[in-house]
This record gives C-alpha cells, structure tokens and sequence, in this order.
C-alpha cells in the first residue's frame, strides 16, 4: 500500500475496527490467563478486566476519541470506569495504575467528580506507599509478586508516566518531579550503553539485567512513553532533563532503525533476527516515532522507518480488526530463548498499540 492509498477515511475505519475488536475480546477458555505467586489467575485477554492489557486500550481509545470526537468511543469508556468502580476493587500495582492515566483525561473531558478521590488515592498510593528498590527505583510490583528490588522497563509507561499527569492534573509538583527522578533512574539502569536499547529489567539483588534481553515490547514502552511524558512536563527547549531524554530516545530509535525488518516489523528480540516477528513492539515504535517527529524531539529524516512500521501495521490487520504477531503477556526472562518461546494470539494490547500508531498518523490528516 502507496502512502497515497491511505486516506483520512481508510485510516478512520481500520481504527474503528482495531476498537470494536479490543473491546469485545474474551478469554473463555482461560487459555491466556495467567496464575500468579499467590494463585490468583489473571486475565490477560480480556478487555472488561482492570489490568494493564485494557488499561492500554483504555488509552488508545482516549487518544482517538480527542482526536475524533467520537461519542461512541466516550461512551465506551465511560462506561469501563463505571463497571469496574461497581466491582470490589482491584489490588493496585504498577500495572494496574495506567487506567489513571485515561481516567484523568476523562475527569478533565466530563468534569465528573466522582472520579477525582480515585484519582488522588491512587496517586497517593504510587507516591507514599509503592515498594521503593535501592536507589529509589520505583519496584515493579504486579499482581501477586512484589518483584522485590526489580526495576521493568514496562514501569515508564505503566506507572510513570501516569504519576507525570496525576501530579499535573492534582496540582502536586512532588509528583512530577519524582516521575522525573524515575526517568533517569530507569536510564541509568536499563538502557545499554552499547546500543542505545533497552533491557527488560534489572534486579539490584544479582546486580545484572536476567537475561540481558533487548525484549521488543518492553522496548517500545520506553519509545512512546518518552514522547508523552516530554510532551506532559513541557520543559524549556533548554532544560537538561529534556535534552537528555531526547538524547537517550534517540538513541534508541537509531538502533530501531539499524533492526528494522524489511517487511517493517520488528522482531521480538530487537536485536535477534532468528526470533520471531512481533506486531505489538512494531505498534509502540512506530508511534513513538511518530509521535518524536511530531513533537519535533527528532527530525524528518526518521520518517521513513515510521512509515515502513504503518504499512507494516495496516499489512497485517485483519478484517476484524486483529493484528497479527503479537505476543502473549511475558513475564521477565531468565534467558533469552524464553522470549522467542511466548504464544502469539489476539491480545488486546495489539489493537490498542495499533490503534495509538495509527491516531498518531491519522493525526496528519487534520
């Protein structure tokens, strides 16, 4: 497909199509549920479920919808919130706080306030009582396992860059600038010196990264979560922390670049070309991308590896607006053969990571 063939309305439908998909996607069979240290069993496919597999999609959603302004989509979410506050509620945990981050969108598009104690006891959560590693680490914590002294990359997107907009929403500085401190924390610990990619995750108990695997997922967190929280603290062009984050995306999205497969996915060990490819990780880089070359964080000339990374997308999209590829949940890997061995199924997070790439590029279109 020429980028002449995609069109403001074709781009519109297949977004439309990756929601319907997401929100009506089910785990009868409890094939991909997952049973944790305490023996509760998690549903990772579902999109009626408060874990960060909906909470994602949550934010996909958001992002179309403000872009948009389709009450559907509103409605939907709207409607996520009020089902899940009716049920008992859910263990909070790093994963489990990224729905704060639509839900403070959501505060500020309705103005309902009975979102808002939600909103503050879950910040208050994350910033006075989530485990801390040594050096501060925000530990990432999940359902049934403390992880104790682990730092994830998935915690930049999960967490942090929701306590960047809490602590914007709230009025509560503190929470800013400790998301700040977290960015350079998770730096300094999980991107590789050598590459500029990311490790999934560190361990302060071992003191190395398990098994030094640049996981393609956990990867493309850290590519749009850069983007967003630079946008959210929209410091001055001059700032040090701004220009070092940009420099550290950067970085990355050059090694992004050089492990780029022809077909425009990349594969779920980045840096592997024997492992698989994955629709996920193409989904977040190619909207971190975009979303870098939008906000002017990096210049046009990366443009065509975003590109190679839509018509990748749109390729493999089905009619029911499923993407391919994607890798069940994956929990840390002790050794990289791990990584290549997780199922790939309809996950929800594929449509959502999908349809963030695509709003992003939609957005060319207004």
């Amino acid at each position: 497909m020429a980028d002449q063939d995609i069109t403001k309305t074709s781009l519109t439908s297949t977004v439309d199509l990756l929601i319907h998909n997401l929100t009506h996607l089910s785990d009868p069979t409890g094939e991909f549920s997952i049973k944790v240290a305490d023996g509760s069993i998690i549903d990772n496919k579902s999109f009626d479920y408060w874990e960060w597999t909906s909470g994602v999609g949550l934010y996909g959603m958001m992002k179309y919808y403000q872009l948009t302004r389709d009450q559907a989509v509103l409605d939907r979410m709207i409607k996520w919130f009020d089902d899940r506050f009716n049920e008992k509620p859910v263990e909070k945990n790093i994963n489990t706080m990224v729905q704060m981050l639509t839900l403070a969108y959501l505060y500020e598009e309705t103005g309902n306030k009975a979102y808002l104690p939600h909103l503050q006891r879950w910040a208050d959560w994350l910033y006075y009582r989530l485990p801390r590693t040594e050096k501060g680490g925000f530990q990432h914590v999940t359902f049934g396992d403390l992880n104790p002294d682990e730092m994830w990359a998935d915690t930049l997107m999960m967490s942090v860059l929701t306590l960047v907009k809490l602590g914007k929403l709230l009025n509560k500085p503190e929470y800013v600038e400790e998301a700040k401190k977290q960015v350079l924390l998770h730096i300094q610990f999980l991107q590789d010196k050598k590459t500029g990619l990311w490790y999934h995750g560190w361990t302060f108990k071992d003191r190395n990264n398990f098994a030094g695997a640049f996981w393609g997922r956990g990867n493309s967190w850290i590519t749009i979560a850069f983007p967003e929280i630079l946008s959210l603290l929209d410091l001055d062009e001059d700032d040090a922390i701004r220009n070092f984050m940009i420099m550290n995306l950067q970085y990355q999205i050059d090694a992004l670049k050089k492990y780029q497969d022809e077909s425009g996915l990349w594969h779920t060990l980045v840096d592997d070309k024997e492992t698989y490819l994955e629709g996920s990780a193409t989904a977040g880089f190619t909207y971190g991308i975009l979303k870098a070359i939008h906000e002017h964080y990096i210049d046009d000339s990366y443009r065509e590896v975003a590109m190679k990374g839509v018509h990748a997308l749109l390729n493999n999209i089905d009619n029911e607006g499923a993407l391919a590829h994607v890798s069940a949940g994956t929990p840390m890997g002790e050794t990289k053969a791990f990584y290549n061995q997780i199922k790939t199924s309809v996950m929800p997070y594929g449509q959502s990571m999908a349809t963030l790439a695509l709003t992003e590029y939609l957005t060319e279109f207004y």
